[in-house]
């Protein structure tokens, strides 16, 4: 007997499988052993017809025996456009078994989310975000498996699941060490590209062993499964030839064994010369001359078949290919006699179950489709769109078969493909939307319809593709045919992905052209204030002159609607940049609420200005010494953001700003945590993009207060916080945070050069606040060894500076400095007049840091132990072994 060969009755594809059924099983083992352990994950990568789905249903088989629960799925080449395809089928027995009830109840706070991509919810009107609905199935399925244990998650054919799938895949599969089930995956090498190739090859990655290449038969078990299918009279040459042949496949070993039983061809040397012509014809073309030897019915059943890809039934087939059920009856089966379509196996649930039949391979399914005369192809998926539609499933489900007809002109189809684009989007598939509604510009629609659609793609396309957003909304702008308010919208939303793009210059002139085609009104001034709002962003168009005229419009405002609103935060926000009286920027930012509210219209959610605004008006709070305010504000957001499911780069920012005010207040552990879980989710989005530097900026500053200056810097190295710095504002200021970690690793000359830059941008944009951008204070502390004149001219600009912007962290910081500079009684002195000053402030940790400065100066200890447990308080570690070291040296101490 053949090493490797299984029982007689087995499938061929079992041949030689021995050793990934034994690590399927050790798998297994592993799974069913204990709830609490590791779940597991196996791929299985091979060419088609090696045997990967015989393998996954004989593991199936195995972990049904073990007691196992197992769900299971299968990409298909004819659906890899609809979104969450494969992950609907691989949980249609946990959600078919669930009441609506059941099902909220168990998927809980992500039943919202997760449910309409799964198709068990309705979604919400807004857009949904992709990464939060990915999230959102994470969750779920976690949920759902710890319900099922043992569970075992199949998905076969994955290299053609749809994106949305595989990028679930890939982020529940990073996620197995604390969820007991087993993941099992096969797929083909080189079938997938772009995101689809990212997604599978982090799958395979996180299976922490190498991937399992299947091999084709050896020449030993090709014969042994020759003579077990022909008899033991089949001789070596007969048999090497076979092998020879089929070059060892399985499935072709099958499929050509079976047309020598057909063919009563004796398994002898002399008949191996007829073996290829054999092999040729259950092949590709083979097959197709097989299916038109069963009539020209038979064919059109199959070419059916081919094009409804699942959830064939006979009733489907017969009306797509409009013939009569008993001829279609007929039909099917002499396509099963032909081995061309089977009855779905039940064991292999997945995408069959709603259906009578399947294509016995997806070779066979390949073969038929692509024997489709193009005319017939395009006119039958024209019409299997019809049916669906007219069967009440959605334009979501036709859009697969509208994606493959002939660009026509056609009206109603422009219409089908962009309802289908806005069902795609409430789902979290901003991609499957964007395929549509380019694939309706190839319509092309009617002059008039054009630029809409163009407006569509451009806000489907802005966070995932700001730069194709670019493209299409400047072509919609340049069409006739968008009303004033849509005409406005997409004015803005191409700032924003210029923006987005990194183009801000062309954000900023875009919307000032805009502005001057219209006379002074609400539209103008909308207008006018993201033309500001994109200024302030872009720092390098901060200018005098321009805080100037900002200021002029900003006092005809007194608030009566949005566009007032958004003028007075961003003129508070650069009053408060400029260290102008934070009396006034407080007033500025109060005005600008409703009740101390947002206004309706101006919320985190609202798309008509976005988020920038609102963190602008949180920012000017949180160093206006407002940070209750500041606190209040981001809060929101997070809490807004994770209820709407937005959980990208808005969540990110969200994260990254709560931390900045948590910063304020001297809250470090809490910063600490914000600011990683925002560096985790701009990592989602992209590196080098704003929200990225924000966050890793953020946590450097907050690290450097907690006085590890060590994993600052690791920080730092890890996420490329070093220069060339963004075009953008960054909050807190990111040359003085880079300046002050070169400082404390004791790169002084680098440290001075980075705070020396931005004391050039400061003195270019008109002046700085020393709270908002300290690079004053920090460089005069740096220079006061070697150049002790020019320290205490910048320590002094800096508390000037400070008693304009009037706030009580301003002055005592300044006077901190001062006395950093100053030895004896004239340091103990100032210290003292900055622990008055920061004990009224809300920034907790400047006051503990003030307290142990003090006590030192003083040589108090009562003050060093109050600032010592404040120190505690904060998180402040550095700040901590500091004092304690002051306490126990104990010199001079009184």
């Amino acid at each position: 007997m053949t090493e490797g060969r299984p029982p007689a009755a087995a499938s061929a594809s079992l041949w030689e499988r021995d050793a990934e059924l034994a690590t399927a099983t050790r798998a297994l083992d592993l799974l069913c052993a204990d709830q609490s352990s590791a779940g597991g994950l196996l791929v299985f990568r091979g060419e088609a017809g090696i045997g990967k789905t015989a393998l996954l249903a004989e593991i199936r088989r195995i972990a049904e025996r073990r007691g196992c629960t197992v769900w299971s799925a299968r990409g298909a080449e004819t659906l890899r456009s609809v979104p969450f395809n494969v992950v609907r089928q691989l949980l249609q027995p946990a959600l078919l078994s669930l009441l609506p009830e059941e099902a909220r109840e168990y998927l809980g706070d992500w039943y919202d989310i997760a449910g309409p991509a799964l198709g068990i919810a309705h979604p919400q009107e807004a857009s949904a975000d992709p990464q939060y609905v990915c999230d959102g199935l994470v969750a779920a399925v976690r949920r759902l498996a710890r319900r099922a244990w043992p569970l075992v998650l199949m998905i076969d054919d994955a290299h053609w699941a749809d994106q949305e799938t595989l990028r679930w895949l890939a982020a529940f599969t990073a996620r197995l060490d604390d969820l007991s089930v087993l993941v099992v995956v096969a797929r083909r090498p080189g079938e997938a590209g772009g995101d689809s190739a990212r997604h599978l090859d982090a799958v395979a990655a996180a299976a922490g062993r190498p991937v399992g290449n299947l091999k084709a038969l050896t020449p030993d078990a090709a014969a042994g499964l020759t003579r077990a299918a022909l008899g033991r009279h089949a001789d070596d040459a007969f048999c090497r030839e076979v092998w020879a042949v089929t070059a060892g496949n399985p499935y072709e070993t099958t499929e050509l064994l079976a047309k020598v039983r057909d063919s009563e061809l004796h398994p002898v040397e002399a008949s191996a010369g007829e073996l290829r012509a054999l092999n040729r014809a259950a092949r590709g073309g083979g097959i197709v001359d097989r299916i038109k030897q069963l009539g020209l019915e038979a064919t059109q059943f199959a070419w059916a078949a081919a094009i409804l890809g699942t959830g064939i039934t006979v009733d489907m087939v017969a009306r797509l290919a409009a013939m009569d059920e008993p001829v279609a009856r007929h039909c099917a089966d002499l396509l099963r006699t032909a081995r061309i379509l089977t009855a779905p196996d039940p064991a292999a649930g997945g995408e069959h179950q709603d259906g009578e039949l399947e294509f016995v391979h997806p070779l066979i399914a390949s073969a038929v489709y692509d024997s489709i005369p193009s005319g017939v192809c395009t006119a039958m998926h024209g019409v299997a769109a019809q049916l669906i539609t007219e069967l009440g499933r959605g334009a979501a489900q036709a859009a697969r078969h509208l994606l493959k007809v002939h660009p026509d002109g056609d009206e109603e189809l422009v219409e089908q493909l962009r309802e289908a684009a806005r069902e795609h989007l409430a789902v979290g598939a901003p991609d499957a939307a964007r395929t549509c509604l380019e694939r309706a510009l190839r319509e092309p629609p009617l002059p008039e319809v054009q630029p809409h659609v163009l407006y569509e793609l451009g806000c489907a396309t802005l966070l995932t593709a700001p730069a194709v957003t670019v493209e299409h909304l400047r072509h919609a702008l340049g069409m006739p045919g968008l009303d004033p308010e849509r005409r406005v919208d997409a004015v803005v939303r191409l700032s924003q992905a210029l923006l987005h793009n990194d183009q801000l210059e062309d954000a900023v002139r875009t919307v000032e052209a805009e502005a001057a085609r219209h006379r002074p009104g609400p539209v103008r001034m909308r207008l006018q204030a993201v033309q500001f709002m994109w200024e302030a962003i872009h720092g390098e168009t901060v200018s005098p002159a321009r805080s100037r005229r900002l200021a002029e419009l900003a006092s005809t405002c007194t608030g009566r609607d949005n566009s007032e609103r958004a003028l007075l935060i961003l003129r508070g926000f650069d009053a408060m940049a400029h260290g102008e009286s934070a009396e006034e920027v407080l007033d500025l930012c109060d005005r600008a609420l409703v009740n101390g509210r947002l206004a309706p219209g101006l919320g985190w959610t609202d798309p008509e200005w976005g988020i920038e605004l609102l963190m602008m008006l949180g920012s000017a709070y949180a160093y206006a010494d407002r940070l209750d305010r500041a606190e209040s504000l981001f809060a929101e957001a997070l809490r807004v953001y994770t209820t709407a499911g937005w959980r990208g780069g808005h969540l990110s920012l969200a994260n990254a700003f709560l931390g900045l005010a948590y910063r304020r207040q001297g809250r470090l552990r809490d910063a600490e945590s914000a600011l990683r879980e925002a560096l985790v989710l701009a990592e989602r989005v992209g590196r080098r993009l704003p929200l990225y530097w924000s966050a890793t900026c953020g946590l450097v500053d907050t690290l450097l207060a907690r006085g590890r200056t060590e994993e600052a810097w690791s920080i730092a190295e890890q996420y490329g916080f070093a220069p060339p710095y963004p075009s953008t504002i960054v909050l807190p200021d990111i040359r003085c945070v880079r300046g002050r970690l070169l400082l404390a690793v004791g790169r002084t000359e680098d440290g001075i050069h980075e705070l020396e830059a931005a004391e050039k941008t400061a003195a270019s944009r008109g002046g700085h606040n020393p709270v908002l951008s300290p690079w004053s204070i920090d460089l005069a502390k740096a220079l006061a060894g070697q150049h002790p004149e020019r320290a205490a001219h910048l320590a002094a600009e800096a508390r000037r500076q400070a008693e304009r912007f009037g706030t009580d962290t301003a002055i005592g910081e300044a006077l901190r400095c001062a006395a950093a500079l100053e030895t004896g009684r004239r340091a103990a002195q100032l210290a003292a007049r900055a622990v008055a000053y920061l004990e009224s402030s809300p920034c907790q940790y400047e006051h503990a840091a003030a307290r142990v400065e003090y006590g030192i100066a003083a040589r108090s200890v009562t003050e060093l132990t109050r600032g010592l447990d404040l120190a505690r308080a904060c998180g402040a570690e550095g700040l901590v072994a500091r004092a304690s070291q002051a306490l126990e040296t104990g010199l001079g101490l009184r």
